[in-house]
């Protein structure tokens, strides 16, 4: 078994183990996206004639509440049936992780499970330590609800609030200058 980073030239290879393995699918054109935009943070498991038995395809995006921040985001993790309880998916995602920390320094990650994968749960929350962040209703094609989980990788800090208050700072001040700027019009039309 060889575990690696992914390419991609890895991309068909990928793509036939996850439509094997899940209901939905990415198009072609967000998983060259994804390996041409962070091409750090998603690896592969293959086997020894090279076919990709496994994998995790993962970016990065800005924080929803502080969105200066960035944090990882677990778009995809498949392993093939027979691969299973090996520990792949543990050792595929524990990579992904590390490289999000090392390239990118995040906050947190997050991704989202269906709330009927009973083992995906099991992994993420108790092997890998990711908590529910929310339940998202209707979130899969389907209907099927998902939870947003997270794994938090720095508290929130003095920094987080100091960005907060310089977010409340530049609003209010471009409120102002808003507000100036409607009575410098009406005025203006006054003259006339």
């Amino acid at each position: 078994m060889n575990i690696r980073r992914a390419e991609p030239k890895d991309l068909t290879k990928i793509q036939q183990c996850n439509l094997h393995n899940l209901p939905e699918n990415y198009h072609m054109k967000f998983w060259a996206y994804s390996f041409i935009t962070w091409p750090e943070v998603s690896y592969l498991a293959e086997d020894s004639s090279g076919r990709v038995v496994g994998y995790v395809l993962s970016s990065i995006e800005p924080d929803e509440e502080y969105p200066w921040l960035q944090v990882g985001h677990v778009n995809s993790l498949s392993v093939l049936r027979t691969y299973r309880r090996l520990g792949l998916a543990k050792r595929l995602m524990l990579l992904s992780k590390k490289a999000m920390i090392e390239s990118y320094n995040i906050e947190y990650i997050q991704l989202h499970v269906r709330k009927s994968n009973r083992a995906a749960f099991s992994l993420y929350s108790e092997k890998l330590g990711f908590k529910i962040h929310r339940k998202e209703v209707g979130y899969y094609g389907d209907g099927e609800d998902a939870y947003s989980m997270r794994i938090v990788l720095k508290p929130r800090s003095f920094t987080h609030r100091l960005g907060r208050r310089v977010q409340a700072f530049v609003y209010a001040r471009q409120r102002a200058v808003a507000s100036w700027t409607l009575k410098c019009a009406k005025r203006v039309s006054q003259i006339k």
